[in-house]
């Protein structure tokens, strides 16, 4: 058994652990922060022009071929995969506001040199012939479409219902697990720039039981609907990536320095943040510089939840610059990264 001295430091310890968290000077407050979009379309970009670049190049075929042996792709699959992701960007684009028409260009005689990869980019003189010849202004291309498969059996003892009465058996289960994955780029003629490269990949799983393995096997046939409805959803999801998005994010503020912090602080959970940004407003002027900077970092969390980012970085810098509060050196760097993506987002937005 433990000596007394030892049960007496465990005792300690587990109370000084409490004491530092009924301590704790902040609590959390969440903040929904509307996002820039990854990908930035320049605003004279009005009639974008689709494409499917993932036809294997005839020295590739060979190649293509084996593949497809050993990811055991039906016939016809990753053709018809890629068609619907493209189709499903296209109906996409057509959604957001901010394009007067999405073209859907199909193959061009266009072609992949690397199943399943990324193959080097188009040239800018094929970019811009495509571009002229269509009437478009950019270029989304579909580059990577590939699947990938794999089987699993196992089998199992099991008892089985027969008219003479249940008798062993051994049912047998087989897995299939397919991957699909798909790859874009946006060509802009006018910047010379691709404006992104953008690979995903997504799993699916489907499953089956029989009697004998062919049973089982049986269940794996009717996949490539599925893989169709994936790939369409890829195109979809990738549109995504051209709208701004919100996020949930965390800051701390003070809770503690004064009675009129605890009074704050309950004004706050109800939601009263006018009535707790009054109080603090108030202790920005208490003698006590702990305190005086705490209220004013707090001031600028308000300041934030309002949408005021110029003042916030203001009360953040005094709470630094003139008190000394380390958390507020932090979150001035917050503040300037947050400032630099609204000037994203109003861009995006006047397009």
């Amino acid at each position: 058994m433990p000596g007394k001295n030892c049960v007496k430091n465990l005792i300690f310890i587990a109370l000084a652990a409490v004491t530092c968290i009924s301590c704790k000077s902040t609590e959390l407050v969440y903040i929904n922060v509307l996002k820039p979009a990854p990908v930035t379309i320049p605003a004279y970009v009005k009639t974008p022009g689709v494409v499917n670049r993932t036809t294997i190049a005839a020295q590739n075929k060979a190649v293509d071929a084996v593949d497809k042996i050993f990811s055991l792709e039906g016939v016809q699959l990753d053709k018809e995969g890629a068609q619907s992701s493209v189709s499903g960007l296209s109906d996409e684009l057509l959604k957001n506001n901010r394009f007067n028409d999405v073209k859907t260009l199909g193959e061009l005689n266009l072609t992949t040199t690397a199943p399943g990869l990324f193959s080097a980019p188009l040239s800018w003189e094929t970019v811009d012939k495509i571009c002229r010849d269509n009437h478009v202004d950019a270029l989304f291309s579909l580059e990577l479409f590939d699947t990938d498969s794999k089987i699993s059996y196992a089998a199992k003892p099991v008892s089985l219902k027969t008219p003479l009465g249940n008798v062993p058996g051994i049912e047998h289960q087989a897995s299939m697990l397919t991957t699909v994955k798909t790859g874009w780029r946006i060509y802009d003629p006018a910047s010379r720039n691709i404006l992104d490269e953008f690979p995903v990949a997504r799993d699916i799983t489907f499953s089956g039981r029989g009697i004998n393995p062919a049973a089982a096997a049986g269940a794996l046939l009717n996949r490539k609907e599925a893989v169709k409805q994936v790939s369409t959803e890829a195109g979809q999801n990738y549109a995504m990536r051209l709208i701004p998005y919100r996020i949930r994010v965390t800051r701390d503020y003070y809770v503690k320095g004064t009675d009129n912090f605890r009074t704050a602080r309950r004004k706050a959970q109800t939601g009263n943040w006018d009535g707790a940004a009054a109080i603090w407003k108030k202790e920005t002027t208490n003698p006590n510089s702990t305190v005086a900077g705490r209220a004013c970092y707090n001031m600028a969390i308000i300041c934030e939840i309002n949408g005021e980012l110029d003042l916030a970085i203001k009360w953040s810098q005094k709470a630094y610059e003139e008190y000394n509060n380390r958390l507020a050196l932090s979150y001035i760097r917050i503040l300037k990264n947050r400032q630099a993506n609204d000037e994203l987002l109003k861009q995006q937005q006047t397009e």
